[in-house]
């Protein structure tokens, strides 16, 4: 269950506060999703602060530079990051809320606005497919959850949206092992299936090879990184055809 306290903890950072307030100044609707929602719920420290806000890109821009804040701003996807030092957080990731297509296998995908359930659609696991609306006085509104992300926390199961998860990006595939070693969580049966078959029809070799050593990077910070290797390996990854010299 969310905890209120735990949340309120979060709202009251003045970065994070100073985001919500913002949007509300502008007119969008903002949440926060994903991740930072997820590890909430599980009652995990917060590291990063994921917020979607609802708008057109002219307002969201507008949106970002009223923050007056030093970060990254990427126009091609619509997101922007910044540092904060309000322990234990310790960036703050907002994006608007998008639509994805994508033109082939492997490839980046297109981004447009779209609502907050466009938003959740378009995300990897059920789990992180979550989103809350958040307002200036603290409170919040209910969990939206289009997707069933929160029987599969309780259950503690990771599963993909739709079948073409992996073709679209096979990158997925170190994900859902790192959170299932990471969260202790087990991966779905069909989930499972998609992985194995996107790997044996080389669904890999689509992606960039600098995407996939940034995804075996991550593994390597975790900290039961040797299990999550294992399991990799298990799934039939030879990682040695990633991690040698780009051609």
């Amino acid at each position: 269950m969310l905890s209120k306290d735990t949340l309120l903890s979060i709202l009251s950072i003045p970065d994070v506060r100073l985001c919500v307030e913002n949007a509300f100044k502008k007119g969008v609707h903002i949440y926060m999703v994903g991740g930072t929602l997820r590890d909430l719920l599980l009652g995990l420290e917060i590291k990063d602060v994921d917020l979607v806000v609802e708008s057109s890109v002219e307002k969201f821009l507008e949106y970002v530079e009223s923050l007056n804040k030093k970060g990254r701003l990427l126009r091609r996807f619509y997101t922007f990051k910044f540092e904060t030092s309000y322990d234990p957080v310790e960036h703050i990731d907002i994006a608007i809320a998008r639509k994805e297509t994508y033109p082939k296998p492997g490839a980046l995908p297109i981004v447009e606005p779209g609502t907050i359930e466009e938003d959740l659609y378009r995300r990897d696991f059920t789990i992180n497919a979550l989103a809350i609306p958040v307002y200036p006085d603290g409170k919040t509104g209910n969990i939206i959850d289009p997707l069933g992300g929160l029987k599969d926390l309780s259950n503690r199961v990771i599963r993909v949206l739709h079948n073409r998860s992996f073709i679209d990006d096979p990158t997925r595939i170190f994900r859902a092992v790192r959170f299932s070693i990471r969260l202790g969580f087990s991966i779905d049966s069909d989930t499972e299936r998609l992985m194995k078959e996107a790997i044996e029809n080389g669904a890999l070799r689509t992606v960039g090879i600098a995407r996939i050593r940034k995804e075996i990077e991550l593994c390597k910070k975790e900290e039961r990184a040797g299990e999550i290797f294992q399991s990799l390996k298990a799934l039939g990854i030879s990682l040695s055809e990633f991690t040698g010299p780009e051609n």
